[in-house]
């Protein structure tokens, strides 16, 4: 295995602990100023940290997971770097601390959507000297390796879960507006007739949500806009990025009718009021207030929304399996293959500036042994990327809904997560919030995405 000297490591001055205490929040740089991360035999794991207090389960993973490996390794400490924020200024402070070997930590979590960006700015060191000599690795299903490896071919990122996306729907409501509590629509018109008949005989509730905007972020992009434009062709080829050509796809007719849809959605008020949908709390709102308290009735959301309402969450909703009906995406006029879904995920990488990185995959090995990716898959509602736990029946039988987001692995895509994918999803965002708020039809918004795309991608652009 490789490993890094540390000689070259310093201590930062106090000016430097200043300005980057300001920036990235005192609890996530504790270390500063000589703290318990100066050690050698001490890793520092920074990790996102839910904004919404009484949200911890990674925290009390993570708490475990330091536990177990500092009795099975005397003498070495972990030091937690929790950075609390929303996802688009957890990327951004990720990216300010990797900068340097003064703040950088031994270990961060990295959404995949950005890893490949963090490569290319040289923020990540290649980890295939130690999955090489990893036995575990080969429990990984390739689908999860793909997502963490850069196009040189080297895997930069250990995966922690993945995920999918679907309808979710409340059942007392949808009784009242006298539609099936085993609904299950078949192209996007039958999501906007539920939505208006909800509007129609249930006042006072939001009949749908879909994530928009630039404060949403990615939930934007990836929850909201590319459930619908990977369901306006034919499952075969994808939307977004031509990879014979390897370049961005302009002038989309599946852009415009996405789009069209949302539009749709905000200007007849089928989802939350736009002030709410511009939000950037709107998904802890969603998740902890409106879906628990009945005022939503349908949510295009992710896999993962139990973890928030498990016992300690601070969310508690022991009886949400039997409130909420689920149903997959439709394509948009049914077909095939007649769902969708899309899938991301996080990974556990090792900085480039890393003081101790021979620790940090120590520690990456004890996060990742099958009993602690089964603890962590049931407590986030995750989807297992290691084999040996996904046919485990303990995590088949451990949450309502497991088995029907497993089953949507098949009907899943995976975003283009080349370097230049978080600035074409930022113009997706901006696409999605000029429609939503109404300042822009639907085709001066596409237009508007075409010269962001071009911008964003060096003219790395084809027309469709």
């Amino acid at each position: 295995m490789p490993v890094r000297p540390t000689a070259a490591r310093f201590r930062p001055s106090s000016l430097v602990c200043a300005l980057v205490a300001v920036s990235l929040a005192a609890p996530a740089l504790s270390a500063c100023g000589g703290g318990s991360g100066s050690g050698p035999n001490t890793v520092r794991v920074s990790f996102k940290q839910s904004t919404d207090n009484s949200i911890h389960v990674m925290d009390d993973y993570l708490a475990g997971v330091k536990k177990q490996f500092e009795k099975e390794n005397p003498g070495k400490k972990v030091e937690l770097v929790p950075v609390k924020a929303p996802d688009s200024e957890y990327y951004a402070k990720l990216q300010q601390m990797l900068r340097s070997p003064r703040t950088a930590p031994d270990l961060v979590y990295e959404d995949t959507f950005l890893i490949n960006s963090d490569i290319t700015s040289g923020y990540l060191e290649p980890l295939d000297p130690y999955l090489a000599e990893w036995k575990d690795w080969d429990q990984f299903i390739d689908t999860a390796k793909a997502a963490a490896k850069a196009e040189d071919g080297r895997t930069y990122g250990v995966p922690d879960g993945t995920d999918t996306r679907g309808l979710w729907f409340d059942k007392g409501i949808f009784a009242k507006a006298g539609l099936p509590a085993d609904w299950q629509p078949r192209t996007w018109d039958d999501i906007l007739t539920a939505a208006r008949t909800v509007r129609r005989r249930v006042p006072g509730v939001t009949p749908l949500n879909i994530y928009t905007g630039k404060p949403a972020g990615e939930a934007a992009t990836m929850q909201g806009f590319e459930m619908l434009l990977y369901g306006t062709g034919d499952g075969t080829s994808d939307p977004l990025y031509d990879r014979s050509t390897k370049k961005w796809i302009a002038g989309s007719r599946g852009f415009e009718d996405a789009l069209g849809f949302l539009r749709t959605v905000y200007r007849e008020k089928l989802g939350t009021d736009v002030s709410q949908a511009l939000d950037p709390n709107v998904q802890t709102i969603v998740r902890g207030e409106m879906l628990p308290k009945g005022r939503l009735a349908i949510d295009l959301d992710g896999s993962w929304l139990p973890q928030d309402w498990l016992p300690g969450s601070g969310h508690e909703w022991p009886g949400w399996s039997k409130a909420l009906g689920l149903a997959y995406m439709p394509t948009q006029h049914g077909q095939a293959p007649g769902k969708v879904s899309m899938s991301g995920g996080w990974t556990w990488s090792i900085p480039a500036k890393a003081a101790h990185p021979d620790l940090a995959f120590t520690f990456i090995r004890t996060m990742q042994t099958k009993e602690n990716a089964r603890k962590w898959y049931i407590a986030n509602s995750g989807i297992a990327v290691r084999k040996d736990v996904a046919s485990d029946p303990s995590y088949v039988k451990a949450q309502p809904g497991i088995a029907f987001f497993t089953g949507l692995v098949g009907s899943t895509h995976y975003r283009p997560a080349f370097p230049a994918y978080p600035r074409v999803s930022t113009a997706v965002q901006e696409a999605m919030e000029s429609v939503t708020t109404g300042d822009a039809s639907v085709e001066e918004a596409a237009r508007g995405y075409d010269d962001a795309l071009r911008a964003a991608t060096g003219g790395q652009v084809t027309e469709k």
